[in-house]
């Protein structure tokens, strides 16, 4: 379905309601997502973005639908990605000479993906495309999150298209953000989309927000390539982007543990409550790491002021489950933040210094020792589960 946004612009993408894995396994979209494309008609015409592939027919035989093909006179690709470029390959079958906008880098990769010697154009910083009454100003965006990344500003309607910087994986009936009620699952999503796709690259992100903010282009609207536009306050989502690359962390501490035999989830409970004794005020989050959503869990790390992590001892080792979250931590590069391991144990013991030493290697601060007890605890041993979660709170009262 083809959507009008301005008397210039439409959004000519896809609502994929039924997407709940993205990225092979690697990212959860329990809300669905939505891949945007849009279409600027002045003098001339411009496409921007194309859709995933599963959908190329359908996105090539709708957008004929709304305009001649061999009308479009340019094609820009702000970043390569197959979600981004998938109809690419069904499109171009239809109009091989039309220019491609995008990066050297993006030229790279879109070449990489689909071996074809389009016509391609590379654009910098800066570079201007006139399309009549308006123009399109091209904004590098490196690692936001490929290297190919670049905006698209639209002089005339004050339009920043954003690809995957400001965006959500979130599927609605509405293009906007203020058209949806459900305004924290929203922000939500948005926190989520940061904390598992461009929380790595924070320090550009930052440089990047305040270059942008820099330029004081009027901004009407931010138009991402996933999920909803934002218009009732674009500049907020900006402002949220800059608070979220700075090291970002709430009054939150999050304990994330796997268990066998209960044993390590019982010390997770009794940390908490020490946790709770010195600050109140804080919510503590207990996540199981074998059946709480891996996407979720770093969300809530991304949040946190401190983190946990606990595992029974397996095999000289910590489980599968806390396996693949402390790898997901590493690539998350998480700043100022203060980090635990803890665990039970039989006749060895290892997990918890193990798990230790990848909280120090994915960033965390992990002055304060862990902690370990064998078998099952029993009263005594609660309770100084109980006082490790005291003495580790007040590292951060």
């Amino acid at each position: 379905m083809v959507k009008k946004i301005t008397d210039r612009v439409s959004w000519v993408g896809k609502t994929d309601w039924e997407l709940k894995r993205f990225h092979g396994d690697e990212l959860s979209t329990d809300r669905g997502s939505s891949y945007n494309a849009y279409l600027v008609r002045d003098e001339k015409t411009v496409l921007i973005d194309t859709v995933w592939r599963p959908y190329d027919r359908e996105f090539v035989s709708r957008l004929k639908e709304t305009t001649d093909l061999h009308a479009i006179d340019y094609i820009v690709m702000q970043h390569n990605e197959v979600d981004h470029s998938g109809a690419l390959m069904e499109l171009m079958r239809e109009i091989p000479d039309t220019p491609i906008y995008c990066t050297k880098k993006g030229e790279a990769i879109l070449r990489g993906h689909y071996h074809q010697n389009w016509h391609f154009v590379n654009v910098r910083t800066g570079d201007k495309l006139s399309l009549g009454s308006v123009e399109l100003t091209f904004i590098e965006a490196p690692m936001l999150h490929w290297p190919d990344t670049m905006f698209s500003y639209l002089s005339g309607e004050e339009i920043l298209f954003s690809n995957d910087a400001f965006g959500q994986h979130f599927a609605s009936e509405s293009l906007y953000d203020d058209g949806v009620e459900e305004q924290e699952a929203l922000m939500y999503e948005a926190m989520k989309y940061y904390a598992n796709i461009l929380c790595p690259f924070s320090a550009m992100v930052g440089r990047k927000v305040k270059e942008l903010q820099a330029m004081q282009l009027p901004i009407k609207l931010i138009c991402p390539s996933h999920g909803l536009i934002w218009r009732k306050q674009p500049a907020l989502i900006v402002e949220k982007y800059q608070q979220w690359a700075d090291a970002y962390q709430e009054q939150r501490v999050t304990i994330a543990y796997d268990t066998m035999w209960q044993s390590t989830r019982l010390m997770a409970e009794a940390i908490a409550d020490g946790i709770r004794d010195v600050l109140p005020a804080y919510e503590v989050k207990l996540m199981n790491a074998a059946k709480d959503d891996k996407n979720d869990i770093l969300t809530e790390m991304f949040r946190s002021r401190a983190v946990l992590v606990g595992s029974p001892t397996v095999n000289n080792g910590y489980t599968y489950a806390i396996a693949g979250l402390l790898e997901m931590m590493k690539g998350m590069k998480l700043k100022k933040k203060l980090g635990a391991a803890f665990g039970s144990y039989g006749w060895s013991g290892e997990a918890a210094k193990q798990i230790a030493e990848h909280l120090a290697t994915a960033g965390l601060d992990v002055s304060v020792e862990g902690y370990r007890t064998p078998w099952v605890p029993d009263e005594e041993a609660l309770a100084q589960c109980r006082a490790f979660g005291q003495e580790f709170a007040k590292q951060l009262a």
